[in-house]
Formats: structure tokens, C-alpha cells, sequence
């Protein structure tokens, strides 16, 4: 991975922009892991999917949510808030937690925090 990350203007990006990042580093650790543990391809896949659709995230969330930093807590708090259109089959609520996860997934990347981006997923994912 590439920690820390530096930004144009020193500013950090907002957080959809977060949870866009922290939605492909929360992809690949499912992957990894499940790759770990073996098997086809497309069953790979299929398991990949169920972990990683909004429903999974917002559960992953829901169990992590107690450990945060209060900064950590306040990046999924304006990640949750951010003004965001989910897709029309989503939970709303359930959409907007996902987006919490992802994001304070990013901003624990961006800020080379890969020791606790591991603490963080190991304690959220059910494999």
C-alpha cells in the first residue's frame, strides 16, 4: 500500500470522495482474504459480493462503530451526513452507514493508518 498520501493543497478530500477509496481498500482486504482461504473463482466472486454490497458494510460498521476515536467517529459522522443519493433499490439509513464505513476506511488510508485499518477490519468482517 501507499502510506500516507499527500494532497494538492494539503487539504484532505471530502468524504464521498473518502469512501470512494476506502470502498476499494475494504474490496481488496475481502479479497485477499478470501483468496487466502482458497477456492474457484467464481465462488470467490459471489462471496466477494455478499461482503462487500451496502447491507454487509453497514454491518461491518455497526460492529466497529463502538471502538472509534473520537476522530475516527467524527470522519463516519460527516460521511453519514454527507448529501448523497442512494440507488433507488437501498435502505437509505443503511446506504448512509455503509458510506461511514467506507470512508473512515479512506481516511485511515490516506492518513497510512494500516495497523488499524487491519485492527479496524479484522473486528468487522464475518467471513
Amino acid at each position: 500500500m501507499l502510506f500516507p498520501m499527500t494532497f494538492e493543497h494539503g487539504a484532505m478530500p471530502g468524504s464521498l470522495e473518502l469512501a470512494y477509496l476506502g470502498d476499494t481498500v475494504y474490496d481488496l482486504f475481502v479479497r485477499r482474504h478470501l483468496l487466502a482461504q482458497g477456492g474457484k473463482v467464481r465462488e470467490l466472486h459471489a462471496r466477494a459480493i455478499r461482503l462487500v454490497c451496502a447491507h454487509a458494510q453497514a454491518e461491518a460498521f455497526a460492529r466497529i462503530e463502538g471502538l472509534l476515536s473520537p476522530e475516527e467517529a467524527d470522519v463516519a459522522r460527516r460521511a453519514r451526513n454527507a448529501h448523497q443519493s442512494p440507488p433507488r433499490n437501498a435502505d437509505p439509513g443503511e446506504y448512509h452507514r455503509a458510506t461511514s464505513f467506507e470512508a473512515l476506511i479512506g481516511y485511515l488510508y490516506c492518513m497510512g493508518r494500516e495497523q488499524r485499518i487491519q485492527e479496524l477490519l479484522e473486528r468487522a468482517v464475518v467471513f
